[in-house]
């Protein structure tokens, strides 16, 4: 992880953590402060607490949109991490309360003294370090909710721990700006590709169908992911690279051969047909050597994105790049005919 990263993660923490004092949504049955449930493999079942982080989309919201696919087969988003989470006082509350419950049922369950002697009784902590209230908090282990069943979000398995402000958490996967991009990454949603084609409805057999998409039809899509109260935040921003085509049958040749559009200075991909054109091959699009008789081929054209990002303290960087595609049905007549 970037150096940069790393401080900007521990300078902001320094600030305004001491906002975060009211007491979180808990999911799942059991929580994070007392005994951990095992699965046979002995791994932990992970944290029950939901994440703090906040996630803000600017970009369309029209019919078709769907989430980015990455293009990278050895990058995924961060399954799990540690944040900061509870105030001391809060953190003591909890607990305390959840204890007076297990009581009031008839009983508390197993191991629960060892919890009470680690955050109690001075092992290592004293009194949830209630005295050090405003000078710190506590962090604790939480899923991504897009990745819940993943088993790599089985991977933060460490019990909740206390870092004073402006201290450096010192453990893998605690949460920065990088990891705030990675969540913004995953979340970010484009519209569906909607290609321009001549000829328009029907194409014809060995005569070429231009496809192009005008300038302007995208815009960039930007997300923003942030932790309350931190000052860490992360936004990403996806713009349109290129557009891949696929014929949906053997029986054609995509125009160039590779099937990749790049996009054109002035944000277009490839050229719109004009009539006299009709003997040019175009810059993009497809060529069908066969009918489709009664049915249709389905054209998909897959748009790719470029992911930058830039976060809190000058951080920043690239991301892997993400597909979205879309489908278009086409019919192909054997009827030749050339517009001109």
């Amino acid at each position: 992880m970037p150096a940069l990263t790393r401080r900007m993660g521990v300078a902001a923490l320094t600030t305004a953590l001491v906002g975060l004092g009211t007491l979180p949504a808990v999911a799942g049955g059991f929580d994070t402060v007392g005994p951990r449930e095992r699965e046979a493999s002995g791994d932990s079942s992970g944290p029950a607490l939901e994440s703090r982080v906040s996630i803000t989309v600017k970009g369309t919201k029209a019919k078709g949109s769907g989430p980015i696919t990455s293009t990278a087969v050895d990058w995924e988003p961060p399954a799990c991490w540690y944040e900061p989470y509870w105030k001391a006082k809060d953190f003591k509350t909890f607990n305390e309360a959840k204890w007076s419950m297990y009581e009031s049922a008839g009983g508390e369950p197993a191991g629960i003294a060892d919890v009470q002697a680690r955050y109690k009784k001075g092992h290592p902590y004293k009194d949830f370090n209630v005295a050090k209230n405003d000078g710190g908090m506590w962090w604790v282990a939480v899923k991504n909710p897009e990745m819940k069943d993943d088993p790599a979000a089985k991977t933060c398995t460490r019990d909740p721990f206390w870092v004073d402000n402006g201290e450096d958490p010192g453990v893998p996967q605690a949460i920065d700006t990088e990891t705030l991009a990675g969540l913004a990454h995953q979340r970010t949603v484009v519209p569906p590709t909607e290609i321009s084609m001549a000829p328009d409805g029907k194409s014809t057999v060995n005569a070429p169908t231009w496809v192009w998409l005008d300038k302007g039809a995208f815009k960039p899509v930007s997300v923003t992911a942030s932790l309350p109260g931190t000052g860490l935040w992360a936004t990403t921003t996806a713009k349109p690279v290129s557009l891949h085509l696929d014929p949906g049958t053997a029986d054609a040749e995509t125009l160039p051969a590779s099937g990749e559009c790049l996009i054109n200075d002035d944000g277009s991909i490839g050229e719109p047909y004009a009539r006299g054109k009709g003997e040019l091959t175009p810059p993009c699009g497809v060529r069908y050597l066969r009918s489709s008789g009664d049915d249709t081929y389905g054209l998909e054209a897959t748009l790719t994105w470029e992911i930058t990002w830039e976060g809190a303290g000058g951080t920043g960087g690239d991301l892997p790049n993400g597909t979205f595609a879309t489908t278009t049905e086409v019919p192909v007549q054997e009827i030749q005919s050339v517009n001109r």
